[in-house]
């Protein structure tokens, strides 16, 4: 299943593949570590815009690779399909504060996009937060472009209507959200993310929503998930349903999942363990726009394809609403960590992701391929 450094893959990377065709997979570099003036980046969010136009997000994070610190919100904006990108920029930077994790979803009514991101104090890092001991408390925040991202919005904050005042941890995402598209809650924007709340002596993480019914006007918690949960990430079944992809604690190794039957407000069945696996990681899952030979769409995912380490990026494929996954490609079998899938105007399937050659967070690199070439190749062991 994995892509090996040899005379074929140098071929595919540089240009051809077997016969002179095209490559299957193009590869580019869109945030370099140690260039722009930030130490790392790190966080990938993409989505492809009603128009076409194609915008990825990222934390620039100015000083080093951690956490919390002087982190500014990135962009990149491509008009021509993702083929090129036009410089980064910086849409929101407070001082030495921290404003991260990207989530972005589109209005297909209005057109607006929205940018979910969570925000705190530079010196408060997340074990401080956990424990009520920092000086502040993450907050949340939103952004809107109404003009295909070329200007964005000052953050406004809307955390006293998605945060409940005893949950301590909060981040939105990161990656995308989702707009339903059948039911009674069509039209319906979510935006996943995660929390940790005190239970007596204990911290107890779990997994949420935050939906609008009204284009963007107000914004509600849905019921959380428990327990073990973290960054999730959220995809509209066939049926309408609604399916949460969580990181998962408890226990380690695999994902976890629920489904709600009412658009995403409550959970019946909580948490149950799913067969993708992982290395404790965040994850990026969506459905691609029906074809004709798909009707009613296909599901992706991405993530770390591996039960113990951040290696081997790998893109899977369900034809059955996540219940198999009988498709996989590796990206690359090395280091790689957090992803972002989104599909391209020409339909072809982007994966932005965290990678470097000897640690995953080195750089943020744009794939791009067809769902034939995915389907090309039947899942295998899963460990390099």
């Amino acid at each position: 299943m994995r892509l090996h450094i040899s005379f074929l893959a140098v071929l595919i990377m540089s240009g051809f593949g077997c016969a002179g065709q095209p490559r299957p997979v193009v590869f580019q570099d869109i945030f370099v570590g140690g260039q722009g003036g930030y130490d790392t980046y790190r966080i990938p969010s993409i989505i492809t815009t009603h128009k076409g136009t194609v915008l990825v997000f990222c934390e620039g994070r100015k000083n080093n690779s951690r956490d919390a610190g002087d982190i500014d919100m990135m962009m990149r904006r491509s008009t021509d399909g993702g083929k090129t990108f036009a410089a980064q920029s910086v849409i929101w930077d407070d001082a030495d504060n921290t404003c991260g994790n990207p989530c972005v979803v589109q209005d297909r009514q209005t057109g607006i996009l929205w940018l979910f991101a969570t925000w705190n104090l530079g010196a408060d890092v997340e074990h401080r937060i956990d424990s009520g001991q920092s000086k502040d408390t993450r907050r949340v925040f939103i952004l809107k472009s109404s003009d295909d991202g070329q200007t964005w919005s000052r953050p406004q904050e809307i955390t006293a209507a998605v945060k409940p005042k005893d949950w301590r941890w909060y981040a939105t995402g990161p990656g995308i959200g989702i707009q339903l598209n059948h039911g009674l809650h069509k039209g319906r924007l979510l935006i996943p993310g995660n929390h940790t709340v005190p239970r007596g002596s204990s911290m107890v993480s779990g997994s949420q929503l935050i939906h609008s019914d009204d284009a963007g006007a107000t914004w509600k918690l849905s019921e959380p998930v428990y327990s073990g949960c973290n960054e999730s990430q959220a995809v509209e079944l066939s049926d309408g349903r609604v399916l949460l992809n969580m990181r998962n604690y408890q226990p380690k190794g695999t994902r976890a999942i629920a489904v709600s039957s009412d658009g995403g407000q409550t959970w019946p069945e909580g948490k149950v363990l799913s067969d993708l696996i992982e290395p404790v990681c965040q994850a990026s899952i969506l459905r691609l726009s029906p074809s004709a030979q798909h009707p009613k769409g296909v599901i992706v995912f991405s993530n770390p394809h591996h039960t113990g380490k951040r290696v081997n990026m790998t893109v899977q494929a369900s034809l059955d609403d996540c219940k198999t996954w009988p498709f996989a490609r590796s990206l690359t079998d090395g280091p790689a960590a957090y992803s972002c899938l989104g599909q391209l105007p020409d339909n072809r399937i982007a994966c932005l992701y965290e990678t470097g050659d000897k640690n995953p967070y080195r750089k943020i690199v744009l794939a791009t391929f067809s769902l034939d070439w995915l389907m090309t190749q039947t899942a295998q062991d899963p460990n390099p």
